[in-house]
Order: structure tokens, then sequence, then C-alpha cells
């Protein structure tokens, strides 16, 4: 058994491909880099796989302005992965001024209208975090930078996901129906690859058959929606640049393989290839039997740690709601700093030292801006009038 991360990873420590009992076993050497390992490059390297020569940025920006599409893959969480997506993004603005666009995973079909709202600035930044929460959940701050540079350069942000009605509809009536995607799931070495990582077999996929239907069923959706952005006449002479996760993105039969069947076009893959998971972070991993795959992993590897961010040391110990105007307190934990500094059941936080508050999510990385020790001053409405509550952080029981 190998380990691998979870299926938002860059699933480049993984080896080979159980081919079809009547195919010959072959694999791309070096887990689809044929040349060299990746994980001999030094941090910080890029190698080009279908030649085996490292480049520089420069080089590798140089080599991709030809695609309309670059893929960039991502483990989710990894923070040094989010760093060079938005290099290359930052790289091609640069080279391409006025004509870049980015899809993301992250973001639903059905949240584009709010999308283009944001990108024409009439989205609040409250309001844009509640979005991402809502197609994507937890994890606002590991793609913000990026978030930044697109707002500060009007590059315009597009949802590629399937829609909750799509899923939906899926679940009650499987795939076929009239309004989903066309969908492939005769790819040899994406279904077996696929069937591994879901815990079965090309020939026995038993309870695994469902979730790799809704793999199917995101993949086209996303690649269906790059086809739109490849076929509408305002972005003839712009490219996408597109950010999901590597597994939907290496081998190239994943989204690319997809868009390309509805519109053939160049199209490069970039990913950050991690090659070792450090000791601390081995719990992320799932098992799966070794696959071999005849392909090209990508285009480029660019050599990353795995890098995540600290973990949320200081809390206040409360439940909470999002309002408008602050955060309410639903309940105060026994012993929690929120309880030293005397918050109440239905206060409502307004700031922190004096920066306002926008979400949970906002509140906790300011909190991890303290150390235990530090005094803190929150502005809270309590009743009908706002006041001023302090207090020394100290650590407590999570209930927050």
């Amino acid at each position: 058994m190998k380990m691998i991360p979870q299926i938002g990873a860059l699933l480049l420590l993984t080896a080979g491909f159980l081919a079809p009992a009547e195919a010959e076993e072959y694999a791309v050497p070096n887990l689809g880099s044929p040349y060299r390992d990746l994980g001999a490059l030094k941090e910080g390297e890029i190698l080009h796989l279908p030649t085996g020569l490292t480049v520089s940025v420069e080089q590798m920006i140089d080599t991709i302005s030809g695609s309309r599409v670059i893929y960039i893959g991502e483990i989710h969480d990894n923070l040094e992965a989010h760093r060079i997506q938005l290099e290359v993004i930052r790289r091609l603005q640069e080279k391409f001024p006025g004509q870049i666009s980015v899809g993301m995973e992250m973001f639903r079909r059905s949240a584009q209208d709010d999308l283009d709202r944001w990108h024409q600035g009439n989205l609040t930044d409250k309001q844009f975090r509640k979005l991402f929460r809502k197609n994507w959940g937890q994890g606002y701050g590991l793609y913000q930078p990026i978030f930044e540079y697109l707002k500060e350069n009007s590059i315009p942000l597009i949802g590629l996901k399937s829609s909750l009605t799509m899923e939906q509809k899926f679940r009650d009536g499987g795939l076929g129906q009239e309004g989903l995607p066309e969908i492939d799931s005769e790819d040899t070495y994406h279904r077996a690859y696929s069937m591994s990582l879901f815990g079965g077999s090309d020939t026995h996929t038993g309870v695994v058959s469902k979730p790799y239907q809704m793999l199917l069923l995101w993949e086209e959706s996303m690649a269906e929606t790059v086809a739109h952005f490849l076929k509408d006449e305002k972005n003839r002479d712009r490219k996408l640049i597109v950010l999901a996760g590597g597994f939907h993105v290496q081998y190239g039969y994943g989204i690319p393989k997809r868009a390309f069947r509805r519109v053939p076009h160049a199209y490069s893959i970039i990913l950050p290839a991690v090659t070792e998971i450090p000791k601390e972070l081995k719990n992320r991993e799932m098992k799966m039997k070794n696959v071999s795959i005849p392909l090209y992993a990508s285009d480029f590897g660019w050599k990353v740690s795995y890098i995540v961010p600290p973990p949320k040391r200081i809390r206040l110990g409360v439940f909470l709601e999002e309002l408008e105007n602050g955060l309410k307190v639903l309940k105060v934990g026994k012993g929690s700093n929120a309880e030293r500094m005397n918050l109440q059941k239905d206060d409502v936080l307004l700031a922190l030292d004096g920066n306002k508050l926008t979400d949970v999510e906002d509140l906790a990385a300011q909190l991890q801006k303290y150390n235990f020790g530090d005094t803190v001053r929150l502005k809270i409405e309590r009743g009908n009038s706002e006041q001023d509550v302090s207090g020394i952080l100290k650590e407590t029981p999570k209930t927050e």
C-alpha cells in the first residue's frame, strides 16, 4: 500500500497504474517524470517533465504563453502551492495585461453572478467571504492573497464547479439526464486510478461507483465551464488560469482532457510537486494501491514543501452567529477567555483592538496574531449601547 495525500492533493507521490488484464502494463518512470525523479529536485526547482530539463520561472512562463488554458494544481491546504499559483498569475498578468481570467474549483457555476458583482466592486469583502464559505467552506485565508491580487488588478474570477442543484439531480436520477454535462467514463487510466483511490478496482466497483460518478460530474462540469469560456467571443484574446486540486489536472485526464474534448485548444499543466510529506502531516494521507500510468504527470513540476497554516492556538471560547454588524455570542464556554472578559450571551462582537470583525474566520485569524499573556480589547454591543471589555489571553478549552 502507498500513502498519498487527500484527493485535493498533487498525487505525485503515487507510483504506477494497474493496467487492465488484457493490456501490457507500462508506466512512465519516476511517477510520470521519465527523465528525472521529482524527489531529487532542489526546493524551488522547476522541471519540464517531457525533456527532463530544469527551467527558470521566466522560461516556464515563456513556454506556457502560447496556451489558452493554464492549469495549476494544488494540495488545498498547502500554502506553498498557493504561493506559486499567485506567482504564475502575477507573471502572466504582467505579460498579458488585461487578458487574464482565473477559474477556480472553489466556486460553483451558480455563484457567477455574485463573482461578477465582486469583480465590478459591488460585493463587499464580508459578502465575498460568505460566498467563499457557502461554495467551499473554511480556508479563505489560504486564498486571500490571490483574491486580493485579482481584485487589485481587475482580473475576472470564474466559478467552475457544478451547482448543488445539478449534484442533487445526479443523486436523484444518476448520470445521463437532461441538464447534466456529457460524461466520459471510459478513460482507462482515470478510471482505474480513481477506483484505487476510492478503495475499489476497475472490475470491482462496488460502493465506489457513486463517488466515482460524482467525481466525473465535477470534472466534466468544470471542463464544460472551461469550454464555454473558450467558445465565448469576448474571450477570444484572453487566457484562462485554472486553479484546482492536483488530482483533477494531473496526467491531463481530468479537466484538461475533458475540456479539450469539447473545444480542442493549447493548454499547459503546472503541478506544485510535493514529494515528501512532513512527519507532523502524515495523518493527512490516505491509503491506496499503487497504480502505474503511461502518461506525463504534467508539463512542469515545481518542487515545493508542504506547509500548512499554524494551528489556531488562541480562542475566545464562544459559539458565534454572524450578523451584518458583527458576531453574536450564542454561548460562552466555562473557564474561557470570553468568560474571564465577562462576555455574555447575545453580546455582539464588533471589533478586536480597533480592527472591525467581519466574520468568525476573521476573528480566529486575528486572535492568532497574539500570544498567551497578551491583553486584548473587544468592542461589543450589549443591549442598545456599545462598550469595551478587555482581558488577558490564556489557554482555554476548545469550544469556539
